[in-house]
């Protein structure tokens, strides 16, 4: 069976942030075939750091880092009718493992977690 992760806006910003490749981290923790989505509210929380010029330069570039990762990957965007937070969206969610930095989503999660530790490696709890 194939297991479906769930990319979270912050869990997108770890590779130009921490400069950690973690497409190919997911890669080492999963030993199951698995199939990458995000939300298409994600995409849209990216295209507006990228654009907000009081965000800092650093935290731009990374949102942008993360749209052409998304493209580059392939991750499939889930459509979203409701009109609701993100976290609201993911924590409704079920049979995903989500990818997220967001320790008040992780808290309200039963899912299988992905997360970033000591700023270096992936772990999945």
């Amino acid at each position: 069976m194939i297991k479906k992760i769930l990319l979270d806006t912050n869990f997108l910003l770890i590779p130009a942030q921490f400069n950690i490749d973690i497409f190919s981290e997911i890669d080492k923790l999963m030993l199951v075939k698995y199939k990458l989505f995000t939300l298409d509210k994600v995409i849209g929380e990216l295209k507006s750091i990228q654009k907000d010029k009081k965000q800092k330069l650093k935290n731009r570039n990374a949102a942008k880092l993360a749209l052409q990762l998304l493209k580059a990957k392939k991750v499939d965007i889930i459509k979203t009718k409701e009109n609701k937070p993100v976290d609201d969206i993911i924590a409704g969610l079920k049979g995903y493992i989500i990818a997220t930095q967001d320790i008040g989503l992780k808290r309200r999660l039963k899912a299988k977690i992905i997360t970033l530790r000591s700023k270096k490696r992936l772990i999945m709890s």
